[in-house]
């Protein structure tokens, strides 16, 4: 399988993802879970496995997050779920309220599988990422830190 890349993503996905995340959003307030989907009811794009992290934000701030770094399951399943979780289980913040959800912006990043990186100091790491395309999982001993490419602008 080739690693899904973001110029696979035309605007017609980018759109259906986001629906199907809110669509998940909007049935978790009335059923208490995600919508369910079927993989083969979307493009074939959409049934391949994928990683996923769904990021709301609420005027600005954010409000929720969750996705995972490797593929497991269909992507258009991925999205669905992690819409679903940034919104009721991310433990950072309280579940969605009814009236939140017009305020929402919904952003999903997708993630293709992580390569191996090495490098001697920060500036020699900030020469070889590209701020707002690349996204980074830094590792230290028992630490880790994941770093969407949707965070550089949040970043100095």
């Amino acid at each position: 399988m080739v690693p899904m890349q973001s110029t696979d993503l035309t605007p017609e996905i980018r759109q259906t993802l986001l629906d199907v995340a809110m669509q998940s959003i909007q049935h978790g307030l009335s059923q208490g879970n995600p919508v369910v989907v079927t993989p083969g009811d979307y493009p074939e794009l959409l049934q391949l496995p994928g990683a996923s992290f769904v990021t709301l934000n609420k005027h600005g701030k954010l409000r929720g997050c969750i996705g995972s770094l490797e593929a497991h399951q269909p992507l258009i399943q991925d999205v669905a779920e992690h819409a679903f979780d940034a919104a009721y289980r991310d433990p950072r913040f309280p579940p969605l309220s009814e009236h939140e959800v017009a305020q929402l912006d919904i952003h999903i990043s997708i993630l293709t599988p992580p390569e191996p990186m090495e490098f001697d100091s920060e500036a020699d790491l900030l020469k070889q990422i590209q701020p707002g395309e690349d996204g980074l999982i830094l590792e230290y001993a028992y630490h880790r830190g994941t770093f969407l490419p949707s965070v550089w602008d949040s970043l100095p």
